[in-house]
């Protein structure tokens, strides 16, 4: 893990994204890649359209311009490498082409109070579709100790086995790493697997289990991450199919909405 991707757009969340993308790119000693998104709005069909959408555009390159030189003047403080690209489009689609060459990509989970930019359906496209893991984040975050305490859900499958996989660079600098298992049904790999894995990449996790019961799973997990004070979570996106997902919930969903620490997710 050497390359991060790091949304950049003058929005709630960008401090939130900034502060984390940094300290992973620290943690990792690796490159930060800003992509800095212009989003056009869309307009009605009519006869101004064109008039109309060139100036929302001129706009918005301006505020993003602008936004541009403070964080350059930033990142040239920073001791870290980083390279800057300038794109227009609407975020995700931008983001999952300009990711073929990153290993992790920072974005936001939900934001608070700011329908737009809609960051838990951007994070959850990236997560699905980019084929990358991503690290979303909540917006009051500033900085993530990736040498703390690091809580990983567990639930044999795919997703679960390709974010654990994922996180392992970050999972060898954390002080602890609990394995977190909820109903095993006797599908997939083992948490006993699982933790034998880790081991022989140095990473001596603890193990629990619990019983969801009627509970939903994306709860326990909130109520756990507090519990434990865990600095942040990883776990598989939208393990099961994702239209099914987000007609009944999921923990994906759960977190994507409330998660009080960031979410290295991967599916």
């Amino acid at each position: 893990m050497k390359t991060v991707l790091l949304l950049v757009h003058d929005d709630a969340g960008q401090e939130a994204r900034l502060q984390a993308a940094l300290d992973v790119t620290r943690a990792v000693e690796g490159h930060l890649k800003c992509v800095d998104v212009s989003v056009m709005p869309a307009l009605a069909g009519n006869v101004y359209s064109t008039l109309g959408e060139t100036m929302l555009l001129a706009d918005k390159c301006e505020q993003e311009t602008q936004n541009r030189i403070g964080l350059e003047r930033r990142l040239a403080r920073e001791g870290v490498s980083w390279d800057w690209t300038d794109c227009i489009g609407a975020i995700a689609p931008v983001l999952e082409e300009a990711s073929a060459l990153a290993d992790l990509i920072v974005v936001n989970r939900a934001l608070e109070g700011f329908p737009l930019p809609d960051m838990r359906r951007i994070a959850g496209d990236l997560v699905v579709r980019s084929g990358k893991p991503i690290l979303a984040v909540p917006e009051d975050t500033r900085g993530v100790n990736f040498c703390g305490d690091v809580m990983v859900c567990w639930d044999g499958s795919a997703c679960s086995v390709s974010a654990m996989r994922a996180a392992v660079p970050l999972l060898q600098l954390a002080a602890t790493v609990t394995l977190f298992e909820i109903d095993d049904d006797g599908r997939g790999s083992s948490i006993g697997d699982a933790a034998e894995y880790l081991s022989r990449h140095g990473i001596h996790a603890k193990l629990r289990q619990c019983h969801a019961r009627t509970r939903p799973a994306g709860d326990i997990i909130l109520d756990a991450v507090r519990h434990d004070d865990a600095d942040y979570v990883v776990m598989g996106g939208f393990s099961h199919l994702r239209f099914t997902e987000a007609l009944f919930g999921g923990a994906t969903r759960t977190m994507l909405r409330q998660s009080p620490v960031p979410i290295f997710m991967a599916h």
